[in-house]
């Protein structure tokens, strides 16, 4: 690159930089997220009162309704005060996320005070390439949905970690895999839970045009094969070249006092010889649950299909994995010499509860807020005009694609849920789609990319609260903006590279986006 070439990239860089921290600023001029979802639950019961009295409703897109209404249902009268009162407790203790950080922190809590989290790493990370380790992270968040959501809960601390153990900046290694783990939500080597879930109801809305109409859950395979190598390109680009310099050095200084200072040194003796032991325990683990799996007539196989799909063994996964942890944790901490009976595995249970603290009070507030957003119906009004607004431009081809992906990442900022913002705008988008020539498997594939990016920089995404309270241990006086300023460079590259593959894909080669899917609709 000539010296003009360079000097033009670091003030395009530079610029980058200080819109990034003109985010931050802003974001940061709000007050304390805690404080913040109470003042937004506020705002959801004025504006639902103001929005009922005015009558806002739109038309009900789905067939078996038409004719029917949706509208801003009020929370500032009587019916609404009971709603408020009485549902305090259900909103908090029914906030799905809760329930599966806390099982699952129970089994990682003593892995991680036993040491064998930090040991695993070690042997894994150092001495390795830093750009492997990025790229391996990023990877790792992508795969980690296999395992339903736990990459939340276990990878993305874990990243944080491991940059640390390296000399890294941890929110560095934690942006990375919360990339993976939520930006890259959708993609997958393998055809996971959330596959069987979307096509089911492209293929409902797509029998609106063609009864006979099939969409399998392998129907976007081909194309989530290739996202998942360029999701972890960009989010490792974007990382290395973006996040990190701007985080710059660490500064423990900001962060808990019982985060360990110093670098982590090489494996002792006795830990090589635990993790030894640790990695034949967990031989034997797998053993026994494969015999649980693998065989048509396994125990954890579902009880009336057979199939693994929606199987004890997947709806469990969350307990299967604490289980897991805290055997293995226990094992390695017997050999390493750091547990002795079940008082310290206790310990390691409470010290890890109590970890928690700025997470479960962030969640009772958040999850008042989303609870009072779904009761108003704000959510399902904004998605349901924002695809009435795209079929009234008229737009085809590209274009249009692009405004529907752009549309369905909007939506996702108000309705984090991929299934409910689907079912509700499927039966819009897939119909009057498949009448402009495009079968429902692009169109799906379409949906998926939009639905996923903006998962990084939106408070309505269920983990949101669980990595704001990861990062405040490495920087306590974090906050909102900070946050969404370090993940919003994912989400514009991941937007952008993202669907440029899906435009080469479909409209430069007119490739099949999975087995058998078709790339054009001809009634």
């Amino acid at each position: 690159m000539s010296s003009q070439g360079a000097r033009s990239a670091r003030l395009r860089r530079g610029a980058f930089t200080r819109f990034l921290d003109s985010v931050e600023w802003l974001g940061n001029l709000l007050p304390h997220p805690v404080t913040l979802f109470a003042l937004l639950c506020v705002i959801v019961v004025v504006a639902s009162g103001i929005a009922g009295a005015l009558g806002v409703a739109v038309p009900d897109p789905r067939p078996a309704n038409e004719g029917e209404w949706i509208a801003v249902n009020s929370l500032m009268n009587a019916d609404g005060l009971r709603r408020l009162i009485t549902g305090v407790v259900a909103n908090f203790t029914g906030f799905a996320p809760l329930g599966t950080v806390l099982v699952a922190m129970l089994g990682v809590g003593v892995a991680e005070h036993s040491g064998l989290l930090s040991a695993s790493m070690r042997a894994l990370v150092l001495d390795r390439s830093p750009r492997i380790v990025t790229y391996a992270v990023v990877l790792a968040g992508i795969m980690s949905n296999m395992a339903s959501e736990l990459g939340y809960v276990v990878l993305i601390p874990l990243a944080a970690m491991i940059f640390h153990s390296l000399g890294r900046h941890p929110l560095a290694g934690l942006a990375a895999a919360f990339c993976g783990v939520s930006g890259g939500y959708s993609a997958n080597l393998l055809i996971g839970t959330v596959d069987p879930l979307l096509s089911g109801i492209t293929q409902e809305a797509a029998r609106l045009l063609d009864p006979a109409y099939v969409v399998g859950a392998e129907a976007n395979w081909f194309f989530m094969i290739v996202s998942t190598f360029v999701v972890t390109l960009i989010g490792g680009l974007v990382t290395e070249r973006l996040v990190e310099p701007k985080l710059g050095q660490f500064d423990a200084a900001y962060a808990d006092d019982d985060i360990d200072q110093q670098r982590l040194a090489g494996l002792s003796t006795t830990e090589k010889r635990a993790l030894k032991g640790t990695g034949l325990a967990t031989l034997a683990i797998v053993g026994v649950l494969a015999a649980l799996v693998v065989p048509e007539s396994g125990i954890l196989r579902h009880p009336e299909t057979g199939a693994v799909s929606g199987s004890p063994f997947l709806r469990g996964i969350v307990v299967i994995v604490a289980v897991s942890f805290a055997l293995l944790g226990f094992v390695y901490g017997r050999l390493a010499g750091t547990m002795r009976n079940d008082r310290d595995i206790v310990d390691a249970m409470a010290k890890s509860m109590s970890s928690l603290g700025l997470y479960i009070v962030l969640v009772f507030f958040a999850a008042q807020f989303v609870a009072l957003f779904s009761w108003s119906n704000f959510g399902t009004v904004i998605a349901v005009a924002g695809a009435a607004f795209l079929e009234s431009l008229g737009l085809s081809g590209p274009a249009l694609f692009a405004l529907f992906i752009l549309m369905c990442a909007f939506v996702n900022l108000s309705l984090g849920s991929a299934s409910a913002q689907w079912a509700l705008t499927a039966p819009i988008f897939v119909p009057m789609l498949m009448l402009m020539g495009y079968a429902p498997e692009v169109i799906q594939a379409a949906y998926r990319i939009g639905d996923s990016v903006t998962n990084l920089i939106t408070p309505m995404m269920s983990y949101f609260g669980l990595i704001m309270a990861v990062a405040a241990r490495y920087r306590k006086d974090l906050g909102i903006g900070t946050l969404v300023a370090l993940m919003l460079p994912y989400t514009l590259f991941m937007l952008i590279g993202w669907s440029l593959l899906f435009f080469v894909w479909v409209f430069g080669f007119g490739l099949p986006v999975g087995p058998g899917s078709a790339t054009y609709f001809g009634l």
